[in-house]
């Protein structure tokens, strides 16, 4: 097990990046950890890591491989990528997985420099030397980035048959796909466990359009009871009030069938657009949830 013990991070300028953060990672329990940007959670993976040194406290059973993604993979290296992949095998004292290459569907040519690749094949040979390394500590930053979706759906299925302790980051909302992962959020730098399933709708709900309505009717029905001074009748209207008229609304983001998959919807895809159909009632817990997975909001109407 690594045991991280009141981690500390201050930087020149401004306030502790870290807090005194407490965590504890183990095979077969893999974390899943939320934060606004710039709430510290690269700097806290790069101190798991290895690759970087808190201002104070310690982590303790760091295992002697760890299999490390950092948000921004040093792509551009001249070094083409099965060189690449063979030069880490060898720090690590490990075997080359080149097969994880194509079980990601790496369409870039292995012998070119891997500047010339495109972000999503950069990715996967990032992804390669990261998981397939025999690591006993995994630490990935924000790996579905660039990835294409058929790729994207691969790398929940290898993340969910991860044999060692596993750390992610993610915007996307996949990493809630892996079966047992616990979440987890920093915020002010301290991590602690995260209860934000109430994205306005239930779980259930953001993966289904018919359930969401369902539940956000139901739910005002449940607020318009508690609230003081409503007389019966405007309880019973609001309880039995219809679901308003299906709303257009109009998504961006970098990866629009991604972010559908997330939210668990069907809908049409316009370049950066994704078009959904929604029940009027389910809007505003639809909104929110795509917020939260990195989309942003064009129109609705």
């Amino acid at each position: 097990m690594l045991r991280a013990e009141g981690l500390h991070k201050r930087y020149r300028h401004g306030p502790p990046v870290l807090a005194g953060v407490d965590l504890a990672l183990e095979p077969g329990a893999p974390v899943v950890l939320a934060g606004a940007n710039g709430s510290g959670k690269s700097t806290l993976l790069r101190i798991l890591a290895g690759c970087s040194a808190p201002t104070s406290g310690r982590v303790l059973g760091r295992p002697r491989v760890v299999g490390y993604l950092p948000d921004r993979f040093p792509a551009q290296l001249r070094m083409p990528a099965d060189v690449y992949l063979r030069h880490l095998a060898q720090i690590r004292g490990v075997g080359v997985d080149t097969g994880l290459l194509e079980t990601l569907g790496f369409t870039g040519r292995r012998g070119e420099p891997m500047a010339r690749l495109s972000k999503g094949n950069a990715q996967k040979v990032g992804l390669a030397q990261a998981l397939g390394c025999g690591a006993g500590l995994v630490v990935l930053d924000e790996p579905w980035a660039g990835l294409d979706v058929d790729a994207a759906e691969v790398l929940v299925e290898l993340l969910t048959g991860v044999d060692a302790a596993l750390l992610v980051t993610d915007h996307t909302g996949r990493a809630a796909r892996i079966p047992g992962a616990r979440h987890l959020a920093l915020e002010s730098g301290v991590v602690s466990e995260r209860h934000s399933r109430s994205l306005g709708v239930s779980e259930s709900a953001a993966r289904s359009p018919e359930a969401g309505a369902a539940g956000a009717s139901a739910g005002a029905g449940e607020r318009a009871a508690r609230s003081p001074g409503r007389s019966e009748s405007a309880v019973r209207s609001a309880e039995t009030a219809p679901i308003p008229a299906v709303r257009v609304v109009v998504l961006r983001c970098a990866d629009p069938a991604g972010l559908a998959a997330a939210l668990g919807v069907v809908g049409r895809v316009d370049g950066h657009r994704l078009v959904l159909d929604v029940a009027g009632s389910d809007v505003d817990g639809l909104l929110l949830a795509a917020l939260q997975r990195g989309g942003s909001v064009e129109s609705v109407r």
